[in-house]
């Protein structure tokens, strides 16, 4: 997700190689289609004062997304994300979205029956296509083994501990919009090359394998056999990206394609060619295809000083800034996903509901009025299109 902060525009410079052909990986069984929710700031939320209701009755978030049709969980993990205490004042007593935040909050998902997604930033803050800065820890790497043994042994570290408390992920994603690439942002020269938009490849490819390695090596142990995501934002970036990390950086062993699809930012791809395109995914690559993150407005109101993220801009065309234009937008986007033998679907910060919550940028939420909550923090209609019925 890109916060106010960061530049949504990411410009390419490199051309895809259109002779690269990605190892089969068969997708014959049919495959459960999921409803997906990002839920990683409920935590926090609920720290600081939000609440969270169901027909007017204070409930459990994560049971109301259950009960609402949500069977996947997608949770972020930062590496060492000290300013997630250091906002408050005084400062918090805990950090948040880091391994120890994550954990419970996978814990909390399995125990409502969902499945979990984790999102690996390879950051101790936000990751996009506009910023990947270097974990503290890793800043003074000089030499790419070094660059990804660290890599490999934080992602063992961290799944071998969530395996040892029966809470291994279904689903990781190696990378959060990694469109240019992971670990570059305020690089120094001396840190390894791994912007991919200046022809870094081979590094990204061989930082990217380094992390699949520990997630294979710790799923072989493992009852629980997670399946790797690759995640890049706006579908308009996926053939270019993924033609040249299977071609350049010569990544093969990853099972989805993940992206984000904010119709009202990615407007290459309007919601009526979203099939279109995701079919031509599936058989380019062989792979599953996922949108990873989505969201859309149901009112241009809000409830506290904390300006939004959308709200703003024009409604796009038959989808008005309310509940049921919301709810239309993801049937639609649900439907179109369904029909292009797509796997699932993630809507991003639903919960994002206003409250004593602080970030970077402000206190309460950006975000209220993309959430599947009213105001007064009800389940509204939105979040019914997870148990709408689809063809």
């Amino acid at each position: 997700m890109i916060l106010p902060a960061v530049t949504l525009i990411c410009l390419f410079a490199c051309q895809a190689e259109k002779d690269a052909q990605p190892e089969p990986n068969p997708t014959d069984d049919p495959k459960e289609f999921y409803f997906g929710a990002d839920l990683s700031y409920v935590n926090q939320i609920l720290d600081h004062s939000g609440v969270y209701r169901d027909q007017g009755e204070v409930r459990d978030p994560y049971r109301i997304f259950k009960d609402h049709g949500t069977a996947l969980v997608r949770l972020r993990l930062w590496h060492d994300p000290q300013w997630t205490k250091e906002v408050y004042d005084p400062e918090g007593a805990q950090k948040y979205s880091d391994y120890d935040d994550v954990e419970k909050a996978i814990a909390s998902a399995k125990a409502n029956g969902m499945k979990v997604l984790l999102d690996f930033h390879y950051s101790d803050s936000w990751a996009d296509p506009g910023k990947q800065e270097i974990p503290v820890a890793w800043k003074d790497i000089t030499d790419i083994e070094v660059l990804k043994d660290s890599v490999y042994d934080y992602t063992r570290n961290v799944l071998e501990s969530l395996d040892g408390k029966g809470l291994m992920p279904e689903f990781i994603q190696v990378g959060n919009e990694i469109n240019c690439g992971m670990l570059y942002t305020n690089a120094s020269p001396a840190f390894p090359a791994c912007n991919a938009c200046d022809g870094a490849w081979d590094n990204l490819g061989g930082v990217i394998n380094s992390a699949i390695g520990a997630i294979r090596e710790v799923s072989n142990a493992s009852a629980t056999k997670p399946e790797v995501i690759l995640h890049v934002a706006d579908p308009q970036h996926v053939e270019w990206w993924f033609d040249n990390i299977i071609g350049n950086g010569k990544v093969t062993d990853f099972d989805i394609i993940g992206f984000s699809y904010y119709p009202i930012w990615h407007t290459t791809i309007a919601p009526g060619k979203l099939e279109e395109n995701v079919m031509n995914f599936n058989e380019r690559y062989d792979r599953q295809v996922m949108i990873l993150e989505t969201a859309y407005p149901w009112t241009t109101d809000g409830t506290d000083n904390y300006n939004n993220i959308f709200g703003g801009q024009a409604p796009l065309a038959g989808y008005p800034f309310t509940q049921e234009g919301q709810s239309d937008m993801m049937k639609d986007l649900a439907q179109a996903m369904i029909n292009a033998g797509g796997i699932g679907l993630v809507y991003w910060e639903p919960a994002w509901i206003s409250s004593g919550m602080k970030d970077l940028w402000g206190s309460g939420s950006a975000w209220e009025n993309c959430t599947f909550f009213d105001f007064d923090g009800n389940a509204h209609e939105g979040m019914d299109f997870m148990t709408a019925d689809y063809e």
